[in-house]
């Protein structure tokens, strides 16, 4: 087919440069029926993966917004999200760790920055949603940091100006309506074969938490909220997936692993990383005067994970007055110790006990998961042994 019967075949609402890569053209968006898109772009240019990541980013925070009224935000990199969060307060040590100033940040803005600062290497260049109006606070928050544009329900005049000015003017902003309700049945062509099926429309709520099948039954409300965010961050997470939540914020996604328990481990990994940033050590390297904000994270994470070839390690040490005391494996196992009372959820069910063994490294004190597995019992045995809660929500969440 054609250039130019793809673009008959097609009435694209919003022409975009390119699809997946640079030599997929035409690409585009439209809707069926001849309606309206449900989103108008107010600034920049989008590409089709920042819409992929717009809208599923959109939905994802609307959820959350809903189900525990508070402020959203997620920070999206190839149509998963590499942070969620909810508006809650930000411990001394983590607004060091994210560098954060707290008298300055609204409660969308503290939103966004628990769930850019998660995981902040795979946030770069990111894509965000929020659920609320943006006010000048979060476009603030959003300015300095390296992301690809923002999508929420409306902007301050203020806030538009400031995020106009971002990348050269070329910084994408979409205001979606929020009011637009989805098709019940969604469409998706995959080799010329379009799939249907009925939108995974379910709203995850405190019902879905209620059947615990541990010895240990007790959930505060902070690891309810937990539980919910996990669970509605993994129904737009790449399966399988796991994910770790704690304080209103993810703290580590596992996503698209063919193995649950690679998704327990990948996802843990990140969650080791989290805590380690909070760790004195980490948080007094010496860096140099006029090193720029984002050099700082991301050396602090490289730190830790201390995965340098010699050229590498030869350009990170540049940006030290002198040479960092090493982190020794003795002081990360000590203060991971530390770590308790997080919450993880599970895309589907678990298998087989491998999963609840490396929770229980994270400090992991409450799950959610779909339950169904012939291995039920002996994961729920498995829990019992580490004192965990863990409840059967019945929902599997796959996302592809």
């Amino acid at each position: 087919m054609s250039d130019n019967s793809l673009e008959k075949k097609y009435d694209h609402q919003l022409a975009l440069r390119y699809g997946c890569n640079p030599h997929q053209t035409p690409a585009g968006v439209w809707m069926e029926d001849g309606q309206n898109l449900p989103f108008r772009v107010l600034n920049g240019s989008p590409g089709y993966i920042n819409l992929l990541d717009a809208l599923n980013g959109w939905q994802l925070v609307r959820e959350l917004k809903a189900a525990l009224n508070l402020p959203a935000a997620t920070s999206f990199k190839h149509v998963s999200p590499a942070g969620a969060a909810v508006a809650a307060p930000l411990s001394e040590t983590l607004a060091q760790a994210y560098e954060a100033k707290t008298d300055e940040l609204s409660p969308l803005a503290l939103a966004y920055v628990r769930a850019r600062g998660a995981d902040p290497m795979s946030s770069f260049g990111d894509f965000a949603a929020l659920s609320d109006e943006v006010d000048v606070s979060t476009a603030q928050v959003l300015k300095r940091e390296v992301s690809d544009g923002v999508i929420a329900p409306g902007y301050s005049d203020e806030a538009l100006e400031v995020l106009k000015s971002k990348k050269g003017g070329n910084y994408v902003v979409i205001a979606i309506d929020p009011g637009f309700a989805p098709p019940a049945v969604e469409l998706k062509e995959v080799f010329g074969v379009v799939f249907s099926q009925q939108r995974n429309n379910i709203a995850l709520n405190n019902s879905h938490l209620e059947n615990r099948v541990t010895q240990a039954k007790d959930l505060s409300p902070e690891a309810q909220r937990d539980l919910l965010l996990a669970a509605i961050t993994l129904k737009y997470t790449q399966s399988n997936s796991v994910g770790y939540a704690l304080e209103g914020q993810m703290v580590g996604v596992g996503a698209g692993q063919q193995s649950r328990v690679d998704c327990t481990k990948l996802a843990g990994r990140k969650v080791d990383t989290w805590y380690l940033r909070q760790h004195p050590k980490v948080l007094g390297l010496p860096f140099k005067t006029g090193v720029r904000r984002v050099d700082r994270i991301n050396g602090r994470v490289r730190y830790i994970e201390g995965d340098f070839t010699p050229s590498e390690l030869t350009e990170w040490q540049k940006m030290f007055d002198e040479t960092p005391e090493i982190l020794t494996a003795e002081e990360r196992q000590d203060w991971l110790t530390q770590l308790k009372g997080v919450s993880l959820a599970s895309d589907a069910f678990f298998p087989f006990r491998d999963s609840i063994d490396q929770a229980a490294q994270r400090g992991v004190r409450y799950i959610v998961q779909p339950g169904g597995s012939i291995a039920d019992e002996g994961v729920t045995a498995a829990c019992d042994e580490y004192g965990m809660v863990m409840a059967f929500s019945g929902v599997r969440l796959f996302h592809h």
